[in-house]
């Protein structure tokens, strides 16, 4: 089968399958990471076992304050292994081994760093949803979800205070997500990880003038402190 095949097989088998209640980690998610990993794949790469590590990455998904949180990649890496063996018995047997390692270092928790072009791949198309307009709408979404007020109202950008994501929302811009194009494994993925990160960036500076009333302006000091 063709590539365009399989994917139409995965898609005609989530929606059976799979639970997608959470919006941040549903079909979609798993259709646009895979069409990020288009992007920035290149000859090196086999694109079957990309293309699997990308619907599959998040089959198993625990909440982000569930304390096996770490671990749900490895969960998901041995549950699509069964899947593909189970409900596609003429997938490559051969690509096993490369999906399991591409979804389990995808994640940011369990700390696994990626030795296959295909595992830095995933890891940063599914990175790559964290920033941007889409990563700004599933913080908030997220953190909606765990009962989390959108930021300190005293001190929102963390100027005389340790960040903390599991008390604001906000706060996950310092902690984790402005961090991300540090971490990026590809050239184009860290292209885009910095072009991303900055709206972010962007909307924090727009924040903090609205705040001070300044509505038609963006706080020029919260640019310079955190654009990259």
């Amino acid at each position: 089968m063709t590539l365009d095949d399989w994917q139409r097989q995965f898609e005609g088998y989530l929606p059976q399958h799979f639970n997608d209640e959470d919006g941040a980690h549903d079909l979609a998610h798993f259709r646009r990471v895979w069409s990020t990993a288009q992007r920035i794949m290149d000859e090196r790469a086999t694109p079957l076992t990309v293309l699997a590590a990308c619907y599959f990455h998040d089959i198993v998904n625990l909440p982000k304050n569930h304390p096996e949180r770490h671990l749900a990649s490895r969960y998901a890496a041995e549950k699509a292994l069964t899947i593909l063996a189970s409900d596609f018995p003429d997938f490559p047997v051969s690509l096993h081994p490369d999906i399991a390692h591409a979804i389990e270092a995808h994640s940011f928790s369990a700390g696994i760093a990626p030795q296959t072009i295909e595992a830095k791949i995933v890891q940063d198309a599914d990175r790559l949803e964290a920033l941007g307009a889409i990563g700004l709408a599933r913080v908030f979404y997220v953190s909606g979800q765990l009962g989390r007020p959108l930021f300190d109202a005293n001190d929102p950008f963390a100027q005389q205070r340790e960040p903390d994501d599991k008390r604001w929302a906000l706060d996950h811009f310092q902690t984790k997500l402005l961090k991300l194009p540090a971490s990026m494994q590809t050239e184009k993925g860290r292209e885009l990880a910095r072009q991303n990160a900055n709206y972010l960036v962007e909307f924090m500076a727009k924040l903090g003038a609205e705040l001070r009333g300044e509505h038609h302006q963006y706080d020029q000091a919260v640019m310079r402190q955190f654009a990259l």
